[in-house]
């Protein structure tokens, strides 16, 4: 299995702990998530972070329990596995950004069981970076079809379907709250 960590700081020697930016509501027993840890995410999920750092999106994909109608209907007849959403206004940061993809040593991370997100508690060294400079080509060999709105906002009732449907930097998105 492969972990990564993405950046736009292509200099990282040492993965160091920090809490979250924005806490989150925890249940009870996991506010410890809201503490000091280095985040990865696993291979199969890593599309999520093909993005610019602040860059709202919206990444679904279908469940073993999807319905049909709801796949019609937010997924649609694409062949991807996930379809992404982003805002137009984010399009060209999109196409002239660079990240770098660290590999994290796997042994470090405990699993969250949440959308493919593990953490260690402690100082993470990267086993090797790359650069990745054409997102849109990354999400494309990911299997990932992106997919441009002029706002989010009209995704909020995708949460009541049956796709697996991941909001990340939401709060930066237009007229969301």
């Amino acid at each position: 299995m492969r972990l990564f960590h993405f950046s736009d700081d292509p200099n990282i020697e040492r993965f160091e702990p920090r809490p979250v930016r924005v806490p989150a509501r925890r249940e009870p027993g996991k506010e410890w998530l809201n503490g000091s840890l280095v985040w990865a995410i696993d291979e199969w999920h890593q599309p999520m972070y093909l993005f610019p750092r602040d860059c709202p999106r919206i990444l679904l994909w279908p469940l073993p329990n999807t319905t049909r109608e709801d796949r019609g209907k937010w997924f649609g007849e694409t062949p991807a596995r996930i379809v992404a959403y982003i805002e137009e206004a984010w399009v060209e940061r999109l196409v002239r950004e660079t990240l770098y993809r660290y590999e994290l040593p796997a042994f470090q991370f405990e699993d969250l069981g949440d959308a493919g997100m593990w953490v260690s508690r402690d100082s993470v060294v990267p086993l090797h970076i790359d650069a990745l400079s054409d997102l849109r080509a990354e999400l494309l060999a990911s299997d990932v079809e992106l997919r441009i709105l002029p706002r989010l906002t009209q995704l909020k009732p995708v949460w009541q379907s049956t796709l697996h449907a991941s909001g990340i930097r939401l709060r930066n998105a237009q007229a969301w709250n």
